[in-house]
């Protein structure tokens, strides 16, 4: 990769906040750098954000907030379709962007850039779709007429392992519902965020009405902004203890709340799958993004008569992997984040391993710069072990054997989480009941990538609560008025 263009493109990138609609400084200069996992080298010194500077920008979504909610629907529909544009001409920038500072591969960065630009062109189409209700009530004395209007200023929390879809899937239902956005990018990746809401801004966003906070002191940033009376929507993704921390500091406000918390997905594997089709999704449901997805599969549940075949043919994929810098041709695994997110990785698979898993390939940190952890397979994972209990967010892949379809069920459903499951079998009836029992509030059923923007995304139990994407999505950002008026017939 040219560095003059990795230059040229990081220059481009705004270093301030934007409030109001202007690109300011921090209050008092504050600052945070942002690096490249692959190297350890700083790529971006940005603002940091104070409490002082998250209020602004709470003042500002509430001033632009009456003038964007009276914004005629589809004057809001073609400012995301030209957002929606602007994305593709520039979708080598956000690709390579993403990759510098995130570290995930080149081409899945513009695999990102494809589904982060889907939710523009989704909710520009769903904004003329909202619908109410005109009837005559049950006793025939009057007309109910049921609408809906924005929610009100909003306040998005982005995760840092898809820097532009987090931040499209939440800016996009809230323009389109007529809500104006403070959105606060995760720390080690604002940058994506940043370049994105310039792009807004040449799409023709008006001033205040999407307005960004990067900070190194998230905690009271947010929480001033959360405690503020004129918010009314908080939207987080991120993990579960923070998420219930974010919605104790909501309660006060009765705030509306969209939470896509932690993961702890499920594989399960029948006999009767066709492994080749299995193998494939596997690979794609564990490593895609590095293994740093909540949607990852983290526990393969693997029938035993075919588990050391599932085992050898998933091994002989993943150690044909190239490892190394996300720019680099052929790379199928970049960087994990930063140095703890390595460190867990290890962990995990030692104890996995002490506690009688089989080490196929893998399992160890890559020595040299930047954070990369080899790619690793561990079969015949006991019960007990962490690896079936914790979210790995690395390149991990366990296989747990099982015997009957009853103990897969159960072994599926042994979490706190319910974000999304994976089945494979060629029995049609048996994938129905796995459709019923499963506690997820996702499923691939012979697919190992389920997320579109079309699809109602979230979780069940302690994976959150909310759904971003697809019909479903605009709704979180709306609040529904019913009127009741005399018979006009009377």
């Amino acid at each position: 990769m040219n560095e003059n263009r990795e230059t040229a493109l990081l220059a481009q990138v705004p270093d301030g906040l934007l409030i109001a609609g202007a690109w300011r400084p921090a209050e008092g200069g504050r600052t945070l750098d942002v690096a490249d996992p692959a190297t350890g080298r700083v790529v971006r010194t940005i603002a940091s954000a104070s409490v002082a500077d998250g209020e602004a920008a709470m003042d500002a979504a509430a001033d632009a907030f009456p003038g964007w909610a009276a914004t005629p629907v589809r004057e809001r529909a073609e400012l995301l379709r030209r957002a929606f544009d602007l994305l593709q001409e520039r979708r080598e920038d956000f690709a390579l962007l993403m990759t510098l500072e995130m570290g995930k591969p080149l081409a899945e960065a513009r695999g990102e850039v494809a589904y982060g630009g889907e939710f523009l062109r989704w909710f520009s189409e769903e904004a003329a779709h909202v619908q109410g209700r005109y009837g005559a009530n049950p006793e025939g004395t009057g007309r109910m007429i049921v609408t809906q209007h924005p929610v009100g200023p909003c306040f998005l929390i982005t995760p840092w392992n898809f820097p532009l879809a987090m931040a499209t899937r939440k800016i996009a239902p809230a323009l389109a519902a007529g809500c104006t956005v403070v959105i606060k990018p995760a720390a080690l990746t604002p940058l994506t965020t940043l370049f994105f809401a310039k792009l807004l801004q040449d799409a023709g966003v008006p001033d205040g009405v999407v307005n960004v906070v990067t900070t190194a002191t998230s905690g009271p940033v947010s929480e001033a902004i959360i405690r503020d009376p004129r918010l009314r929507k908080l939207s987080f993704t991120g993990s579960t203890p923070v998420g219930q921390q974010l919605l104790q500091q909501a309660a006060g406000g009765v705030l509306r709340t969209s939470m896509e918390l932690g993961g702890n997905a499920p594989f399960v594997v029948f006999e009767d799958a066709d492994l080749e089709r299995a193998v494939e999704g596997a690979v794609a449901a564990k490593f895609r993004n590095i293994g740093q997805a909540c949607t990852a599969a983290n526990r393969f549940i693997v029938h035993r008569s075919v588990a050391d075949e599932f085992a050898t043919r998933v091994t002989e994929r993943v150690n044909g992997f190239t490892v190394g810098r996300g720019t680099e041709d052929g790379v199928v695994i970049g960087p994990l984040i930063d140095d703890r997110a390595v460190a867990k990785a290890g962990q995990l698979v030692a104890d996995a391993v002490s506690r009688g898993a089989t080490l196929r390939t893998g399992g160890n940190a890559i020595e040299g710069e930047g954070t990369f952890y080899a790619p690793t397979v561990i079969s015949d994972v006991p019960a007990g072990a962490d690896i079936l209990r914790e979210e790995i967010f690395g390149p991990v892949l366990a296989i747990v054997p099982f015997d009957t379809e009853e103990e897969a069920v159960r072994l599926a459903n042994s979490t706190e989480y319910g974000l999304v499951s994976y089945v494979y079998t060629e029995n049609l009836a048996r994938g129905q009941r796995m459709i019923e029992r499963l506690e997820t509030g996702m499923m691939g059923l012979n697919v190992g990538v389920v997320s579109n923007a079309a699809a109602p995304f979230g979780g069940w139990k302690l994976s959150g609560l909310g759904r971003e994407g697809g019909a479903e999505g605009i709704h979180e950002y709306l609040q529904t008025k019913y009127t009741l008026t005399p018979d006009p017939f009377a």
